[in-house]
């Protein structure tokens, strides 16, 4: 499977200015691919304010998103601000080729921004096949809970986007490796760039893991489109030699 990462600055809380711009960079790219992975709230930055940016599954971004989809012929993600039954969601979305829809919400919210009194949280993971492969698509703050993420239904794929600022960049790095490592699995993030109007500077490292730690795409500081591929009998020779996930604990949530 055949993956690109778009590394981005996002205009604060214009929707429509973000879209423009990621539908230049999803058409300028020339190759063929399976999955196009953009950062969190790619539709309006990593606002506490979620009226300002907030849409329905039936709006403007999730059109554009399928049309986008089925014209490329790959599968699109990211998150952004959804409005449902009066609650507001930070909102994964995975759009296929087809047209059809998966959907994350965000279950660990992040208090120190308040997240958690803006939002409400999710309480189901996703896991769904596509292109051969299991998936497992999280959200920024999810990455510092590895039960939450454990493999014990053996996908293939965790993927994480973001909006993971500078100071804490050397956690973000750190914790994709490890998560990556223990779950024997893919692992994929992508996180934005740039500066919002909170003073908070993002410096990307997005990047692509195997599932012993190695780097596909290593963490990347400029804006830009990154492409990999990932190899599933690579991925299942490797666990088949090592058998680490045959060893795990047991446990319930």
């Amino acid at each position: 499977m055949k993956i690109a990462l778009i590394q981005a600055p996002l205009l604060w809380e214009n929707p429509i200015q973000n879209r423009n711009y990621f539908e230049d960079k999803i058409n300028s790219i020339r190759e063929n691919v399976d999955l196009i992975v953009l950062p969190e709230m790619f539709t309006s930055g990593f606002t506490m304010n979620p009226k300002s940016a907030a849409e329905v599954m039936q709006g403007e971004t999730v059109s554009w998103l399928q049309d986008l989809a089925k014209a490329k012929n790959a599968a699109i993600t990211g998150s952004l601000v959804i409005e449902e039954n009066g609650n507001f969601y930070n909102r994964l979305v995975f759009v296929l080729p087809s047209g059809e829809i998966k959907t994350y919400d965000k279950k660990h919210l992040f208090t120190l921004a308040g997240e958690d009194k803006a939002y409400t949280s999710g309480t189901e993971k996703l896991l769904f096949d596509y292109k051969g492969f299991k998936i497992c698509p999280l959200i920024c703050y999810d990455l510092r809970f590895p039960v939450f993420a454990r493999n014990t239904e053996e996908y293939d794929v965790l993927i994480y986007v973001a909006n993971w600022p500078k100071p804490r960049i050397n956690a973000w790095d750190a914790l994709l490796k490890a998560r990556g490592i223990e779950n024997m699995c893919y692992t994929i993030g992508v996180n934005r760039i740039g500066e919002d109007p909170n003073q908070h500077h993002y410096p990307g490292h997005s990047q692509a893991i195997d599932c012993l730690g190695n780097y596909l795409i290593e963490p990347q500081e400029n804006e830009g489109i990154f492409i990999s591929t990932l190899n599933k009998n690579a991925l299942l020779e490797t666990r088949q030699k090592f058998g680490f996930l045959n060893d795990r604990d047991a446990f319930t949530m």
